[in-house]
């Protein structure tokens, strides 16, 4: 038989167990929550003071290390004396400290006056050196943010070990919030604030101050927009800008600024966005050039110096570089965004404000922190003032003073026999028994009883101003204007319309070869490309037609034509097809859109050096004009020009000056003049008719012209003439 299975009992659940069983929920809030909320308040969310803690503690510990004034101290010395106050080790501290030097240029306005090597903001590999080879010390700036800390004008709260005092907010006397770039990560939020300009937040702030109901538009008209630390571009959206300004969410397109150097034919970037760094740029560029999608860069150089950021980007000859910053704003982060995130502690829980919101709120922190600065001071002036007037008591008998304190045994005696004597109280006869002996004479206390008429001034302004907000909204707002006047500077980031710069699009990254364009007398134009033209060279045309222009270049090239209607088209070569060289081509007059019975007479690879040569225009009336071609700005966005040349006589030829020319010029009468091409008088004016070079008689015209070298008939050299109007020899 088989066995029966013996079955096991139910497991017990004991009650304490039981009682261990909870809620996910109850953890999380118990837990977590606390934790969380930790992170916000005390570590990574600035306050209105636009400082998080770290930051504030810092600043406090070099204050009262007397910093303000002196010589700079070892950074070491400052990191172990924050630590009394934030024990977050070490590095936290001393990295904080980086972030704040003027040798790191992360901050517009620096707090700390640093010495010695302390990394860049735009650089993630130059590490800044240990503490023990800096120094440091607080810059003058920082008077503005510790004014008023001694008076009262903030809480002081305990330190972790309740050993010593620290603020719990520093009293700036502007915006800091709005000044000074914060970014930081906590649990389930964050906040990034950029930086604006220190003087158009000034006036924002006391256009509040004046009028609360001030618009976005103003602010906008008063605030332009960020002002970074590395300068560099911001692509300027009013509608964009405004999101930000309203509601602290959005983000600021940044756009690296560059110059170009024509001699080395390099690209030297100066500026670049805020969010990003000289190492990520430059490996995206090398992304770039090794993927094929960019062609034109030889070298990526790194060339920070003492002078400063420079990124230096060396280019192939006949780069166009303003085409090529235009690919590499499109493939990597010289052009990049920073997203705001306005998040703020406000009475210690967080709010996500825009700059009115921000700027409000902080017009209540300081006009909080300057009623308690005027009310500590108006209580040290109202002791000073009763002392005073107890002193005045005994001026009338200062022998009697001098004989009470004499006459009395004992030392315990001496204030109560000054008190009953003089009816004056406790605190007055103890200021009158320590006086020194080589005071009490009447020249002494005469002095001290003319300060009475000032104090008691003082103490009815103080008074009127602690109890007129308006009043106090003013004192802030002559505070704000001194700040200004003191420590703006010019704005860093420029702004520059959308509508102003040239956006790179899909089409830009496209295949780039090596070809041959030719263009016909009849208006047929063919890219070729030279690997195909390796097996035939014999070129298909209509009948009669015959090949006026060819050129080799590559598929990036820009061409440039001119018709006979006084037309000037440009065009890339890269919108055309390439070709066999069995193939017609394409019909330009269509391709380009040209009127009716338009036709090119004229077709040019665009150079950047282009603009330095001369056209040379022959009409029919037997004139010509030479015309620079840095008249014609092709170098613009525009794709059509009108009005090229003179409309007094029908066109004959327009020749390219690039270098000193012959020309042969042909008339209806089959007669010829070769001269050189600096014997036509050169123009400024597009529409110059020009000056007689051909004299024609009757109604003849000329029919033909071209260069010498280039020409259709046999020995151009023979009508050779050396002054102008010529006559012409006969073919």
């Amino acid at each position: 038989m088989a066995r029966a299975k013996k079955q096991s009992a139910p497991a017990q659940v004991l009650p304490e167990a039981e009682a261990r069983h909870e809620l996910i929920t109850d953890v999380i809030e118990t837990n977590y929550m606390p934790y969380a909320m930790s992170v916000i308040i005390s570590r990574a969310i600035p306050e209105i003071d636009g400082f998080k803690p770290v930051h504030r503690k810092l600043l406090y510990t070099m204050y009262t290390m007397g910093l303000m004034t002196g010589n700079r101290t070892k950074s070491t010395n400052i990191v172990g004396t924050t630590m009394k106050l934030h024990p977050h080790g070490d590095a936290a501290i001393y990295e904080t400290m980086v972030r704040l030097t003027r040798g790191n240029e992360s901050l517009l306005h620096p707090f700390v006056d640093s010495k010695g090597s302390f990394g860049k903001q735009y650089s993630r590999d130059m590490a800044f050196a240990a503490a023990r080879y800096t120094e440091a010390k607080l810059d003058p700036f920082c008077a503005e943010i510790f004014g008023g800390v001694d008076k009262n004008a903030v809480d002081m709260v305990p330190n972790y070990d309740n050993t010593l005092k620290e603020p719990a907010l520093l009293p700036t006397s502007f915006p800091n919030i709005l000044v000074s770039p914060n970014m930081g990560i906590a649990v389930g939020m964050a906040s990034n604030i950029c930086s604006f300009n220190l003087g158009e937040i000034c006036d924002a702030t006391i256009a509040l101050l004046r009028h609360p109901n001030t618009t976005t538009d103003t602010l906008l008209d008063l605030v332009k927009g960020p002002d970074f630390p590395g300068g560099a571009y911001i692509i300027y959206d009013r509608q964009a800008m405004r999101q930000v300004y309203e509601t602290g969410r959005g983000p600021i397109k940044l756009r690296a600024r560059y110059s170009y150097d024509k001699e080395a034919n390099c690209i030297d970037i100066t500026q670049i966005p805020y969010s990003t760094s000289i190492e990520a740029i430059m490996g995206k560029i090398a992304d770039a050039v090794k993927s094929g999608k960019i062609k034109d860069i030889i070298d990526v150089r790194d060339e920070i110096d003492l002078s400063g950021f420079k990124l230096t980007i060396d280019l192939r000859r006949g780069t166009d570089p303003d085409k090529l910053m235009t690919k590499l704003y499109k493939l990597t982060p010289l052009e990049d965004s920073f997203d705001c995130n306005f998040n703020v502690l406000i009475d210690g829980a967080p709010r996500q404000l825009g700059i009115k919101g921000i700027l409000t709120e902080w017009i209540r922190f300081r006009t909080n922190c300057v009623k308690r600065e005027f009310t500590f001071e108006l209580g040290k002036k109202r002791d000073k003032l009763h002392l005073l007037l107890g002193l005045g008591k005994i001026l009338l008998d200062i022998d009697k003073a001098v004989a009470i304190v004499r006459s009395t045994a004992k030392e315990s005696e001496v204030v109560p026999n000054l008190m009953e004597a003089f009816h004056i109280d406790e605190i007055q006869a103890e200021y009158i028994a320590e006086i020194k002996l080589r005071h009490l004479n009447k020249e002494y206390i005469l002095n001290r009883l003319e300060e009475i008429k000032q104090l008691q001034e003082d103490i009815a302004r103080l008074e009127d101003l602690i109890a007129d907000e308006l009043k106090l909204k003013a004192e802030i707002a002559k505070q704000l204007a001194e700040i200004k006047k003191k420590y703006a500077k010019p704005r860093k980031t420029q702004l520059i319309s959308a509508d102003e710069i040239e956006v790179a699009t899909a089409e830009d990254f496209f295949e780039n070869y090596n070809a041959r364009i030719l263009l016909t007398k009849e208006g047929y134009f063919k890219k070729i490309t030279l690997v195909s033209l390796r097996g035939s060279d014999e070129q298909k045309l209509k009948e009669g037609d015959s090949v006026a222009f060819t050129e080799d270049c590559d598929n990036t090239a820009e061409l440039l034509f001119i018709t006979d209607q006084r037309q000037m088209y440009r065009a890339r070569v890269r919108d055309f097809d390439p070709v066999k060289a069995s193939a017609l081509g394409d019909f330009l007059p269509a391709k380009l859109g040209m009127a009716d019975g338009e036709r090119p007479i004229f077709m040019k690879v665009i150079t950047p050096d282009l603009e330095q040569y001369n056209m040379i225009y022959i009409f029919e009336n037997g004139k010509g004009v030479r015309i620079s071609l840095g008249n014609y700005q092709f170098r613009s966005s525009r794709k059509k020009l009108s009005g090229v040349y003179s409309d007094a006589s029908p066109i004959v030829a327009a020749i390219l000056e690039d270098s000193p020319k012959d020309i042969i010029l042909v008339s209806s009468q089959d007669k010829a003049i070769t001269i050189k091409s600096a014997l036509i008088p050169e123009k400024t004016t597009r529409t110059a008719g020009g000056v007689t070079l051909f004299t024609l008689k009757g109604s003849a015209t000329i029919v033909y012209a071209n260069e010498a070298e280039k020409s259709i008939y046999p020995d151009p050299q023979k009508y050779r003439k050396i002054k102008i109007p010529a006559t012409g020899s006969t073919l």
